[in-house]
């Protein structure tokens, strides 16, 4: 084993980010530690989200036990550090900001801070904030892991962080099927074509999008059926259209389902239309989708994409979250080959199974920190998680006046 101290501090540990977890304890024991900051929400919790984390040797809880949790966060050689959720008055954050005055190795984790507009950069209230929690330490080793592929531009904006900057994500856990169980998931000629949506039905994810879809295909003359997964607001709009539009025996609303439903559905789907914008920081059914060998048609915007996506390779992109984007783009799949429908549902899966999961991430996470901390070189990967983060353009002030702007 690796003899390195590394913890890890966030809100909670959740199935998102037990995978990398796992794979960082397998590989030091002990020597990691993650800190949970506060109970998960019920509402997570009612959707499958809760693991039996008394089970998990790993995971501490500083609103159970300060001192220990305290004596982690000062003495560990690299402190990772999440979206604690926590007030800038509370134990947390103080010790958190004495880390960070330490001059010892921060590893923070972070979505976009600008999510809603790069323009908000220009408040003084909140560049004196920035500055306190991020600009600060620009000369100092602190180092951002940038969940998602606009994140970069955002701290860039503000000067934070300077050549310090990687990629990274969330990693779900990894499904691996045999070259035989593949197979029989990719599509073939004659099948009826499967979809699937999951996500919380909300504006910024535009669930309508099935139904666009859905028109498209029945215009088409295809035999096909979509799943959607997931509920909220717009549940019961989205069920009167499906009505209205006599797609009743096209559309499955499925509702709410635990994780391991949601990956079931996905494995049994051929296309993953995911249609967040720029409000998403990252689409984590992304990453499960592709590994299910779905063929993802995405919303360049989210966070996710990309960093997983290089269209008409492993998948297809359309910009602006703009329904006519989305149609060329289905069309153009359904005018693919067979064999080329297939190599979008392999390429996807290579991707994950090759790349982006926690395996390689945390593989690649503890050679950084070997490197930060033993003071050598770090061979940086050309690409995937710990690879040069890049600055992309997000989308301008134009853009967010053309959605409802803010979070849900």
């Amino acid at each position: 084993m690796i003899g390195l101290n590394i913890t890890f501090i966030s809100n909670f540990i959740n199935h998102h980010q037990i995978p990398l977890c796992d794979e960082m304890y397998s590989r030091i024991g002990d020597g990691f530690s993650f800190i949970e900051t506060q109970p998960m929400e019920e509402g997570r919790r009612n959707l499958g989200w809760n693991s039996d984390t008394d089970s998990i040797p790993y995971v501490h809880r500083i609103y159970e036990d300060e001192a220990a949790c305290a004596a982690l966060i000062k003495n560990c050689d690299v402190l990772m550090l999440g979206w604690t959720g926590q007030n800038k008055a509370s134990l947390t954050e103080r010790l958190i900001k004495e880390r960070l005055d330490s001059g010892k190795p921060v590893i923070r984790v972070s979505e976009r801070i600008y999510r809603e507009g790069r323009w908000k950069a220009i408040s003084p209230r909140g560049l004196k904030a920035k500055y306190e929690e991020h600009i600060k330490y620009k000369n100092s080793p602190v180092y951002m892991l940038c969940a998602g592929a606009y994140v970069s531009g955002d701290f860039s904006l503000i000067g934070a962080y300077p050549g310090k900057m990687y990629k990274w994500g969330y990693y779900p856990p990894l499904r691996q099927y045999t070259d035989e169980e593949l197979d029989g998931m990719l599509y073939k000629d004659g099948d009826q074509l499967r979809i699937c949506l999951a996500s919380r039905l909300i504006k910024l994810k535009h669930p309508e999008f099935a139904i666009t879809a859905a028109e498209i295909l029945r215009e088409k003359g295809m035999d096909f059926h979509i799943d959607v997964v997931g509920d909220g607001p717009l549940a019961i709009a989205l069920s009167k259209e499906i009505r209205q539009k006599e797609l009743l025996a096209n559309i499955t609303l499925h509702g709410a389902v635990n994780p391991d439903k949601v990956r079931d559905i996905m494995e049994k789907s051929h296309v993953f239309i995911f249609g967040s914008n720029y409000l998403e920081g990252w689409g984590a059914v992304v990453n499960e989708a592709m590994n299910s060998a779905c063929a993802v048609i995405a919303s360049s915007e989210a966070g996710a994409v990309p960093y997983l996506i290089e269209d008409s390779v492993n998948g297809l992109t359309f910009d602006n979250c703009d329904e006519n984007e989305l149609r060329k783009k289905l069309t153009d799949f359904i005018n693919l080959s067979t064999e080329e429908k297939r190599a979008l549902q392999r390429n996807a899966y290579k991707t994950i199974v090759t790349t982006w999961n926690a395996k390689c991430a945390a593989e690649r996470l503890l050679s950084f920190c070997k490197s930060i901390t033993g003071g050598t070189n770090y061979n940086t990967p050309k690409d995937g998680p710990m690879s040069i983060a890049k600055v992309l353009k997000a989308p301008g002030f134009i853009r967010t006046l053309k959605e409802d702007n803010h979070l849900e």
